[in-house]
């Protein structure tokens, strides 16, 4: 493997507004490019943004969404792709023949698609059906894998992907500046947000506190040292739908160090070179060489009822 230079990216959406959107990751990709990224990765349902979806019907979303890879907001991708001759990855809402919705991320490069992963935790509307494999694949000879958002808080998520070969973990998400049982959790007032070119620190205070990156940084790190492999997180800056979100996208190594990270409240990306050697290095390998499954192989796999609702939802 050679050394691949990552490009993460944060931009506000527009809810369902699937040209602006494209046209922000069309800039921010020639961006990308310009600086020497391989690759770069967007956040969760970047094509047409989250958290509105949660007040659409059921024909409204099916609306919304498309096929992959013949709809058109992936041929744009792969025309995006194309153009700036990067790899593009990217979300949107996908819908199949059978007529099932999914929270669907895509990897397209100028030749087309490279992967398609659907979010196995997929709670923001009652329409959208999980997802129900994992997915590895190559991408200039490093091994990817794609989980998105929810899918990250569940460790064995992790634990497969990495397990089925995966060197890099994209995890789009939209995330954090919500309501949580853990102390100091909670809205971003949108004051700060309005005020946040005469003042910015009372904002960056609460996005880098316990309602935005101190929440973050207690178990994504470990996602990744425990594993031992790249971890590629990418999160919405300002408002999606109604919540405000406070970007901060960032790459960490291998032994959950970050590499990268937004510190910007405006549309714009951040760039890290990954190298193979740290994968070797980490410790995560060594526990992953060290396991015993004969001990919990059946502990693991017992039954269990899958209930996935943040509380800030369950509030809203």
């Amino acid at each position: 493997m050679k050394n691949l230079k990552v490009a993460v990216a944060q931009f506000c959406p527009k809810d369902g507004d699937k040209t602006y959107n494209l046209s922000v990751i069309d800039k921010l990709a020639a961006m990308a490019k310009q600086k020497g990224a391989d690759v770069i990765s967007f956040h969760e349902l970047s094509v047409t943004a989250y958290t509105f979806l949660k007040d659409l019907s059921k024909e409204a979303l099916f609306n919304l969404a498309e096929e992959v890879p013949s709809g058109p907001s992936t041929c744009s991708l792969i025309n995006i792709a194309e153009r700036h001759d990067i790899i593009v990855l990217a979300g949107l809402v996908e819908k199949k023949n059978n007529g099932e919705l999914y929270n669907t991320y895509i990897c397209v490069d100028k030749n087309g698609l490279i992967a398609r992963y659907s979010k196995l935790h997929p709670f923001i509307s009652p329409y959208l059906s999980p997802g129900n494999e994992y997915v590895v694949f190559d991408l200039l000879g490093w091994k990817c894998g794609i989980l998105i958002c929810y899918d990250n808080n569940v460790i064995e998520n992790v634990r497969a992907t990495t397990l089925l070969g995966a060197d890099i973990i994209f995890a789009p998400h939209v995330t954090m500046c919500t309501p949580s049982s853990m102390p100091g959790r909670g809205f971003v007032d949108d004051v700060l947000w309005q005020n946040r070119h005469i003042d910015p620190v009372p904002l960056r205070m609460e996005f880098d506190g316990p309602k935005g990156m101190r929440w973050l940084m207690r178990w994504l790190p470990a996602r990744a040292f425990d594993n031992g492999v790249y971890y590629i997180f990418s999160n919405p800056i300002g408002y999606d739908g109604d919540q405000l979100k406070n970007g901060n996208s960032l790459i960490l190594d291998p032994f959950g160090e970050t590499l990268a990270e937004i510190k910007s409240f405006e549309d714009t990306i951040t760039i890290a070179t990954l190298t193979p050697e740290k994968l070797m290095q980490a410790g995560g390998r060594r526990y992953r060489n060290a396991r015993r499954p004969e001990l919990y192989g059946e502990i693991l796999s017992k039954e269990n009822t899958a209930t996935t609702k943040p509380e800030w939802l369950n509030k809203s």
